[in-house]
């Protein structure tokens, strides 16, 4: 639902931003955390796999799951 420009004045009157502004920072704080969440995953998988507790399969699996699961979120939050 795209807001009126009645609400979008009023927003932007009483918080000082506009709601592409908002947009863009939640936007930018979700795949922060995304990269950063993945960063710590693959890290771990591979002092996993460097010690021998994982497999080479098994360390690829969570490297292409990172992959698969970033692409799909870009898909649906920048489409």
């Amino acid at each position: 639902m795209t807001p009126s420009a009645d609400q979008v004045a009023a927003f932007q009157a009483n918080g000082g931003f506009t709601p592409a502004t908002v947009s863009t920072v939640v936007l930018g704080f979700v795949f922060a955390v995304l990269l950063l969440w993945g960063v710590w995953a693959m890290r771990t998988a591979y002092v996993g796999w460097a010690e021998n507790r994982l497999t080479q399969p098994q360390f690829l699996g969570v490297v292409v799951r990172f992959v698969a699961m970033y692409l799909v979120l870009s898909f649906f939050l920048l489409a």
